[in-house]
Parts: structure tokens; sequence; C-alpha cells
């Protein structure tokens, strides 16, 4: 651990949480939106205007910690939750970002082996996995992302003499996508309706794949603006969007870039003309 400590954004999920940090995956872009951003932890300060003039905010700041297992379903999930998240951990995640279905969604194999989940067991499988977390502390947040789309007939010329065959249709994804949106507003998680956002791009099939199964570039900035617009829009407190938070060490200091100048330095912690995208 390396000072100062700083609260998680755990993402947890299979091999589209995985990968999220290649093929300028969304973990990647999350991890570099926070990179260096302080949370402010509100509280109700007393009427006295001495204890306002006393109250110190506590200042914190995100790490974005993966936690992703390819070719991973709900089951398997469900059997490492108290390993995964401990509940007397001493400290708790402030955002866990879940996603689980793609692989409860795939047809069954005739041999009974395989990631298959019956859709009624996947969505008991999710509640469980969703009121472990609820239960980890009043302050942790939860955001699910639903079952994404397929590139059906990408997937089906992925031939190989190494798996099976991998039986995935969008009638599936579709019908998971659904539960898992319906669960999370039984529960009052927040979630993101993957099957939905990416679609609606006209090529999706092709740019928002590598393989017809998991994110290109394109469908990872598709799902860091859902992320972001539900950190927007939730009424968390503290709020988790990026422009709501402070800059870690944002002080002015005569070792910053020279301004053209020659007198004056320039402060570069703000800085995002770098990003390809100036996020919202």
């Amino acid at each position: 651990m390396v000072a100062p400590a700083r609260p998680h954004f755990v993402l947890f999920g299979s091999s589209i949480v995985q990968l999220s940090f290649g093929h300028g995956g969304w973990g990647a872009h999350l991890s570099d939106i926070y990179s260096r951003f302080w949370v402010f932890v509100c509280a109700i300060v007393a009427a006295s205007l001495c204890n306002f003039l006393q109250f110190k905010p506590q200042l914190q700041q995100a790490d974005i910690v993966l936690r992703g297992y390819y070719g991973w379903n709900s089951r398997r999930a469900l059997e490492v939750m108290d390993q995964v998240f401990p509940k007397d951990a001493a400290t708790q995640p402030s955002l866990v970002i879940v996603y689980f279905g793609g692989n409860d969604s795939m047809g069954p194999h005739s041999s009974g082996l395989g990631p298959h989940v019956p859709l009624p067991e996947y969505i008991e499988n999710m509640r469980k996995i969703l009121i472990h977390i609820q239960g980890l502390s009043e302050r942790t947040r939860i955001i699910v992302l639903s079952c994404p789309p397929v590139n059906e007939e990408k997937v089906r010329g992925n031939t190989s003499g190494v798996l099976s065959e991998l039986v995935r249709t969008n009638e599936l994804c579709q019908s998971y996508s659904e539960a898992c949106i319906k669960l999370c507003k039984e529960l009052d998680v927040k979630v993101v309706d993957l099957f939905t956002a990416l679609q609606k791009r006209d090529d999706w099939r092709n740019a928002c794949f590598t393989d017809g199964i998991h994110l290109a570039a394109e469908g990872s900035k598709i799902v860091v603006k859902e992320i972001l617009s539900v950190l927007k829009e939730a009424d968390w407190e503290p709020c988790l969007h990026w422009k709501s938070l402070s800059t870690e060490f944002s002080e002015n200091s005569p070792y910053d870039l020279v301004a053209a100048d020659g007198k004056t330095t320039l402060n570069p912690s703000e800085w995002t003309f770098y990003r390809e995208i100036q996020w919202d």
C-alpha cells in the first residue's frame, strides 16, 4: 500500500472486465480519468459558524482495482464473494462495477459442462452477489453492466480445434440483459443497459468488438460514457463523478513547467488535452 490511502473502485466480472485494460479498454479509460482527483466526503455541518470553520473535509482518492476472471459465470463469482469482498475487511470499496451474464447466457452443452447458467438461477445468483456487496458498507455503491449483444456471424466464424462450438445468440443475450435490468431496479441498484447502448451505433457489429464477443476500443468508449452518465446523475453522497472532485497535489510550484514569458510556471495538474476524448 502506498500513501495516501485511497478508496477503491472495483471492477468485478468475467472477461469483459479482465480485458478492460487492453485494446483501449474501458477500465483503462476510467483509471486515466480518475488518476489525480480527490473525492470530497461531504458531511452535514452544524449551524454554528464556529463549528463550520473548524470543519475539515476528509479527502480521499480512488484507485481502479481490477478483479476480472476470463470465462467466469455467476456461479463461480458467487463461490468467491467472501474472498473477493470480505465483510470484515478494514476498508470497503466505494464503488463496485459488476458484470456477469455473457457466459451465463451461452447455450447449454450436451455434456452438462460449460459456463451456461439457466436464466432463473442467473437471476438468483446475481441477487445474492448484489446483496452481498450492498452489505459491505453504507457507502459502497454499485453499478451493474448488463449482458451486451454479440456479432453472431463473427462468433460462428471463430471455429477452434480447442473449444466446442460457442452458442451465443442475441436472443439469449437480450433475455439475460432484460432480467438483469429488472433485478437491479428491484434492488435499487444502478444499471447500464449495454445490450441497448452498444446497438445505438449503426456499425456496432464490427466496430464494437474484437472477436464478436469482447469489446474493441469503440465499444469500450460507449461503456465509459454510460458509466460516467450514471455517476453524474446518481444522487450519491459523496458524488463519485470525476468532475465533482478536486485535484490531488494541485498547488502551484516553481518546479512546474516554465511559461512562455520565462517568469512564471504552468500548473499541469488538471490538463486533459492529451485525452482522445474529453469526457463529460
